[in-house]
């Protein structure tokens, strides 16, 4: 198997976006510098979703114009139409010449119901949208990223038919999607489970086509992230310290931890470039910064070691 994978670091903004807290700008800028000390390649920073509907993340614009530039380092933003395109670039021009690099990311579920919750359209209407967002956002000269959500289950469906995500997973590719991560939103999923939709996925796409963004609501994450690994798949989201959830699936925890997901790379020998220590002090900042426990479990085992 190949030794290299990616982990992609979705903490500030998928994590962030869920925390009853309000993290100032400058403290998600401290994190974001941590996390990219921390040898992290790819780190989603921020959401232009429209405010009222994410306040935590409000301040996407002067986020992205002051993000810290990392060598290697890859930013993201989720961008869900063409007013968020618009703020986008706004903030990229305020950054000015040399800003570090940015990938933006677009979304939506494999579940029609949870579509409509968090999107407020279906998935037919979600796709003609992205139509014309995608080729708009390649035009501007920005990679694109996709997620669907859901694709494991969904809190208002339950089970939901592999195929559907087969054939939204087409359309995004054929519209100049580089990557589109598959979400297990509610964490139900199951390595067998995984394999079956991993062995569909991988008849009409490359394994660097796809990413696994799996959560931790029933401590299944891991075991599946290493299904995926044994399918081929080479790039895992994870948020540090576990944040994260969905504000649209009710009863979702957080994300697999970055650090538990780092842990058991680093000793299965595959190639993160991601630095530990480093890494657990990111996962101590975010800690402090939204004022709780994180439940990630190697993070939580580094402190108590610390502290001992």
């Amino acid at each position: 198997m190949a030794r290299r994978v990616t982990v992609y670091e979705v903490g500030p903004r998928d994590g962030l976006q869920n925390e009853a807290k309000v993290v100032a700008t400058g403290d998600k800028l401290a994190l974001l510098a941590a996390l990219a000390r921390a040898g992290l390649p790819r780190i989603e920073a921020t959401s232009f979703v429209s405010p009222r509907w994410i306040p935590q993340l409000a301040d996407a614009a002067d986020v992205v114009a002051a993000l810290p530039a990392v060598p290697g380092v890859t930013y993201g933003a989720l961008v869900p139409n063409a007013k968020g395109l618009e703020r986008l670039e706004d903030a990229l021009r305020r950054a000015g010449p040399g800003h570090p690099p940015v990938t933006a990311a677009v979304f939506l579920s494999a579940s029609e119901t949870h579509n409509r919750k968090n999107l407020d359209r279906t998935i037919a209407q979600t796709l003609a949208e992205l139509e014309a967002l995608v080729p708009a956002l390649r035009g501007h000269g920005l990679e694109v990223r996709g997620y669907v959500s859901t694709v494991w289950g969904c809190p208002y469906e339950g089970a939901v038919d592999p195929a559907r995500a087969a054939g939204i997973v087409d359309r995004l590719l054929a519209l100049g999607c580089e990557q589109v991560s598959l979400g297990d939103t509610i964490g139900v999923g199951n390595p067998d489970q995984t394999r079956r939709i991993l062995d569909l996925l991988l008849r009409r796409a490359r394994p660097e086509q796809l990413a696994l963004h799996m959560h931790d609501t029933r401590g299944a994450a891991l075991a599946n992230v290493l299904a995926g690994l044994e399918a081929g798949i080479r790039t895992f989201d994870a948020a540090i310290g576990g944040l994260g959830g969905c504000p649209y699936a009710p009863g979702a925890s957080g994300n697999l931890a970055t650090e538990d997901l780092v842990y058991m790379l680093d000793g299965m020998g595959f190639e993160t470039g991601v630095r530990w220590k480093e890494l657990v002090a990111a996962g101590a900042l975010a800690e402090r910064l939204v004022g709780r426990r994180l439940p990630g479990k190697a993070l939580q085992a580094e402190l108590a070691r610390a502290g001992g």
